[in-house]
């Protein structure tokens, strides 16, 4: 199986970045501008500090610029977010409900080591 997908591997590396930080975007575009809107609304000192991160990182992620540094934040944010709004609340990601933010963290923090790949503009010739 693995034999099959090497060919694909590229591609779909720069997938997961892409998409990953398209997703991630919207949830600062949600904290900030309310759009869209989230059954979650944080406080506004978390909302004015992680949204400007997650906007502007994700964006970053997405197109492939300074995609590690980009990344790298982003991953970081997440590690504080998921211990300030999750990991007081119970011992497992699945109970406190910070599966999302672990996730995140992790694809962020392989990215960061990976960097931006092909379709990107930190990867252009």
């Amino acid at each position: 199986m693995a034999v099959f997908m090497k060919p694909y591997s590229a591609q779909t590396y720069a997938l997961l970045r892409m998409v990953s930080g398209f997703l991630f975007l919207w949830h600062g575009a949600s904290k900030l501008f309310g759009f869209p809107p989230s059954a979650h609304t944080p406080p506004p000192a978390i909302a004015y500090t992680a949204g400007p991160i997650e906007l502007i990182a994700g964006a970053l992620i997405m197109i492939g610029l300074f995609t590690r540094w980009g990344a790298f934040l982003a991953s970081g944010t997440m590690a504080v977010a998921y211990w300030i709004g999750h990991g007081t609340k119970a011992a497992l990601p699945l109970q406190n409900g910070g599966e999302l933010a672990v996730i995140y963290c992790f694809v962020f923090l392989f990215i960061a080591a990976h960097g931006a790949g092909i379709w990107s503009i930190d990867g252009r010739d």
